[in-house]
């Protein structure tokens, strides 16, 4: 399989992260990539931030890091969102998201 190139920086204390959210899912899973961003729908409803803290929950167990090692940086009333993954490398993140197949 060929590596995607997801929208992924690194930076001193671990790395960026540009994902798209989808909110009102029927099940919160990842749902491929559009334009190298991968894609999540989330269960949760866009209110008082509970789809936020579901898809940092969601992307932390994804990514085997605890979940106060993923934080919103931009984005948290928007679709497109960046997040902080501390503890891992740009490189890491990648190679963790193509072994779970969200770039096909």
């Amino acid at each position: 399989m060929s590596e995607p190139a997801f929208d992924i920086r690194d930076f001193a204390d671990g790395c960026e992260l540009t994902i798209l959210a989808r909110p009102r899912a029927r099940r919160t899973e990842f749902a491929g990539t559009h334009a190298g961003v991968p894609c999540i729908r989330l269960q949760a409803l866009p209110v008082d931030g509970k789809a936020n803290d579901e898809l940092l929950r969601f992307l932390a167990d994804a990514l085997g890091v605890p979940r106060s090692a993923v934080m919103l940086k931009r984005g948290a009333t928007s679709r497109r969102k960046t997040l902080l993954v501390k503890g891992l490398t740009a490189a890491g993140v990648a190679r963790r998201l193509n072994a779970l197949d969200i770039g096909e």
